[in-house]
């Protein structure tokens, strides 16, 4: 299993209906399979992720934040992880918004220092 404890994560890329960009940072926590993130930046005021890490490898999480415009937004995420050849995480989103239209997206992660 991966340990996420501590590891640093930023969008390289999203959906346009996606509201993380590559200044929002998200840092990862983890307990065995539960972990937990805070994430901020760009039109993210602040936001916060939990869920299980399955036998799999995949992170099953509800997410919240709060952005720039002042609206409370809602999803639910489904991400799969790939190990770099540098060590690195890059991590393969599949979301859906639970509030307003429903919108569902894909968006990338990759560790950062």
């Amino acid at each position: 299993m991966i340990n996420y404890n501590g590891r640093k994560f930023m969008a390289v890329a999203n959906s346009e209906s996606g509201e993380v960009s590559g200044e929002t940072v998200f840092t990862y926590h983890q307990e065995v399979e539960l972990f937990w993130a805070e994430y901020s930046g760009g039109e993210v005021l602040k936001g916060f992720m939990v869920g299980l890490i399955r036998p799999d490898g995949r992170l099953e999480f509800n997410y919240q934040h709060l952005n720039k415009a002042r609206q409370i937004r809602l999803g639910k995420c489904s991400s799969t992880p790939e190990v770099m050849p540098d060590g690195k995480l890059r991590l393969h989103e599949v979301w859906q918004w639970l509030d307003g239209s429903q919108e569902h997206g894909t968006s990338i992660l990759v560790e950062v220092q």
